[in-house]
């Protein structure tokens, strides 16, 4: 048991590699809260974590909602009375549009959505890690933050600066007992996809390049051990880095 009598809170977790991350923490002892826009969702995924015995709850989050993550980070220590894992998991796609397609709306909700989201959700529970001196915080990034032809250029700037808050993060509360550390998936079997509307064949057309040289596709359940590891104790020297699990995408 890895994450004995841990408290872990997981957005996105309704389906994808924040399900599979739920499913596995709390099968490794963790208390989990199963964040979501799509409750319905949340609930199934509470089911099957209960179904085997573990504990969970589901809670609605919009996470491009400040007055939602709060109430998120709130509720979980009203009822678990604190928090050690934080999962940033909950994340839309673009359309592949370059800077010359982008429109400012869709610009600021991929990045309220990706990016302003983990900030947030990190700043409400830094007084709670800081309090007992441990945490860890996992931000999901992408092999689009690491690379330029991956994604669009909302998508990318979007994980690129998770990528950059991660590492300054991890810097900052170094010596407060504080991880926080990213996850940089390759192509990975979710329907992040389904956030993908009228995709721009000019910047799809560029991204081949990038797109083209992915040795496979993932599953949601590798990824999801790759956050085991990372929220254990097993990982205490790992902080303020990313870690790419990709088949080796990242490496031509």
């Amino acid at each position: 048991m890895r994450l004995q009598n841990k408290v872990a809170i997981i957005t996105g977790a309704a389906s994808g590699m924040g399900k599979e991350t739920a499913i596995l923490y709390a099968q490794e002892g963790a208390k989990v809260v199963v964040s979501d826009l799509n409750l319905e969702g949340a609930n199934a995924t509470v089911e099957t974590i209960k179904a085997a015995g573990g504990e969970a709850f589901a809670i609605k989050t919009n996470v491009a909602s400040l007055e939602d993550i709060n109430t998120l980070i709130d509720t979980t220590v009203e009822k678990y009375g604190t928090v050690d894992v934080l999962v940033n998991n909950a994340g839309i796609m673009d359309n592949f549009e370059p800077a010359g397609e982008v429109e400012d709306e869709k610009w600021e909700r991929i990045f309220a959505i990706n990016t302003t989201s983990v900030m947030r959700a990190t700043r409400k529970v830094l007084p709670i890690f800081m309090e007992k001196q441990s945490g860890v915080i996992i931000n999901i990034a992408s092999a689009g933050g690491l690379q330029g032809a991956r994604a669009g250029a909302s998508y990318t700037a979007s994980k690129h600066a998770v990528v950059g808050f991660t590492k300054n993060t991890g810097f900052m509360y170094a010596k407060e007992g504080i991880r926080c550390v990213a996850i940089a998936p390759g192509g990975v079997e979710t329907n992040i996809s389904a956030s993908m509307t009228g995709v721009s064949q000019y910047g799809m057309g560029r991204s081949q390049a990038g797109l083209a040289i992915n040795p496979r596709i993932g599953k949601p359940a590798e990824i999801a051990q790759v956050a085991l590891f990372l929220a254990s104790d097993e990982a205490s020297f790992v902080n303020g880095t990313v870690i790419s699990a990709d088949a080796g995408w990242m490496a031509y």
